[in-house]
């Protein structure tokens, strides 16, 4: 494992929020850390409603909004890449830090490399034999082999509209399954990497709020699930927020070389909270934009 010179970052645990304003929270922050105005951030936090988050250039759609409505799920449009993640039962975890920070510096795959680095050690912590995405192809392969099918029918080509379908090289799994799905950003001079860590309940609930054809919805869960996993499921018991919380911010400070000093949004980066969400993620023109 590579060495990191000492540093201190902030840690916030800012609790649970609706979609919209942890949208806006995140990108507060490294609005903030860019101006100099905040330091290197680790930040954990849930989401009350639950709420179906996609990807900066996923279209919208490929959400079934009236059905998200119907069962009072959230909808919000992340400033990040990747595809769908149902935030219901989870801990999400977010970095931001300028770019030439040594945990970060690189391109996107240097910097989830490093990052995941933490994720494991803190997974590891409270029990979970995780490991890199790169180190599981072969069992990921096999799996996918037996549902490429149903993959094409999720998504637009050969992109599912579900995260937790498919690893990015260096995300985090157990078991041959993904544990944890990342996405990153790069503005301003800095990164914003955020994640979803599902606590409990069945991952293949995502597929009840996408359009597809019902014929399909079933099997496709299926394939899911053998594709994904919950911390609960990997554990067989269930983990609290808090709990997972601490195991992670530990797991952080331990493979980085960290030293996390607890806080709490300034009243710049909650003002640009407010505005960001707002102006931005609480809109329909942000989140239908495509």
């Amino acid at each position: 494992m590579r060495s990191y010179p000492p540093a201190t970052w902030r840690l916030l645990n800012t609790g649970y929020a609706d979609g919209a304003t942890n949208m806006a929270i995140d990108e507060a922050i490294l609005l903030a850390v860019a101006e100099g105005k905040a330091p290197p951030t680790l930040r954990f936090y849930g989401w009350q409603p639950p709420c179906l988050s996609i990807g900066y250039n996923q279209s919208a759609g490929e959400v079934d909004v009236g059905r998200c409505r119907e069962r009072g799920v959230d909808f919000v449009r992340r400033p990040t890449g990747g595809r769908a993640v149902l935030h219901a039962d989870e801990l999400t975890y977010s970095v931001v830090a300028p770019q030439d920070e040594p945990r970060v510096a690189g391109g996107v795959i240097e910097s989830y490399r490093r990052l995941s680095q933490g994720l494991i050690a803190g997974l590891r912590a409270l029990g979970v034999d995780a490991v890199q995405a790169e180190e599981w192809t072969p069992q990921l392969a096999a799996v996918g082999a037996r549902a490429s099918s149903g993959v094409r029918q999720i998504g637009d080509g050969e992109k599912p509209a579900a995260c937790f379908h498919v690893p990015s090289a260096y995300e985090v799994a157990v078991g041959g399954r993904k544990l944890v799905g990342s996405a990153q950003v790069r503005r301003r001079g800095c990164v914003l990497q955020h994640g979803s860590l599902p606590l409990t309940g069945d991952v293949a609930r995502i597929l009840d709020f996408l359009r597809m054809p019902e014929g399909r919805r079933e099997e496709l869960k299926r394939e899911l699930r053998e594709r994904a996993t919950s911390l609960g499921e990997a554990l067989g018991r269930a983990v609290p927020f808090e709990e997972a919380a601490r195991a992670l911010a530990e797991g952080f400070a331990k493979a980085l070389n960290l030293r996390l000093v607890p806080g709490g949004l300034s009243e710049r980066e909650l003002a640009l909270a407010e505005q960001l969400r707002r102006e931005r993620y609480a809109t329909r023109e942000w989140n239908f934009r495509r």
